[in-house]
Parts: structure tokens; sequence; C-alpha cells
């Protein structure tokens, strides 16, 4: 990776899948075939009973904000300031990613707000899911 280059994720056999989806414009997260539970990140096998028969399910796209951190330092493909954000799924995981379309500042980002996924295209095999402000979940 060159200086100034935005790290850029290598799909493995377990996270293929996902970043496929992602690509297509689709969070797709898995879910437990035995004890029904839906997790992320992505592994083959369940978190919560470790059953192995796992299904792939299509999320809503819907969250809300769980909790951030404003960074206000440049690093490597982000121009600061900008949010590091926890968010949580209408599915229930949460996952770490970056709020968009929003001012970065702590008025602008309120805890629980609704937001929705889109996809930032990094290159043709990997787009990222962030999160811009949305409609609510209710």
């Amino acid at each position: 990776m060159a200086k100034g280059d935005r790290y850029i994720p290598t799909p493995t056999p377990e996270t293929a899948h996902f970043w496929s989806g992602a690509r297509e414009g689709k969070l797709l997260l898995q879910q437990c075939e035995e004890c029904g539970n839906t997790y992320f990140p992505p592994r083959p096998f369940c978190a919560k009973c470790n059953a192995q028969a796992i299904r792939l399910r299509e999320a809503s796209g819907r969250a809300t904000l769980y909790s951030y951190a404003i960074n206000h330092r440049p690093a490597p493909g982000f121009d600061a300031p900008y949010a590091i954000a926890v968010v949580e799924l209408e599915e229930g995981p949460r996952m770490m990613t970056n709020i968009v379309g929003v001012p970065q500042t702590p008025e602008a980002l309120v805890l629980d707000m609704p937001l929705q996924v889109t996809f930032q295209k990094l290159t043709d095999e990997i787009s990222l899911p962030v999160f811009a402000p949305g409609e609510t979940t209710e």
C-alpha cells in the first residue's frame, strides 16, 4: 500500500459472499439455521450456538447510530473530520462503519438517529457499506 492510499479489504473464503453482495449494493448477513441468530462479522459458524448450518440473509439496510468518535486527524483515504461509528442494524447485529451525508459534528450525529446503508465503490471488486441519515426504523 502506497503512502496516502486507502486500505482496501481483501476478501477471504469466509467473507467473499459479503463483498460480493456489497458490490451489488446488498448488505448480506449470516443467519444460523439452528438458533435463528443473525450475526456480523462473517464467520463459518454461529457466534451464539457454534452451529455450522448457516444461510445468507439480505439486511434491510436500516440501522441506528449506536456510538461514534469523530477523528480530527487526516488518515489515508479520509478527509478530517470523519466519524468512526458503530451502528445497530435493524436485524440486531452491530457493525463498525462510517457515517456520510451529514456534518461530522456532535450536533448532527445524534445517538439513535435512523440511518440507511449506502455503498462507496473503492475498486471494481470492493464496495464499502457506509451509513447516511435515513428514515425511522419503527
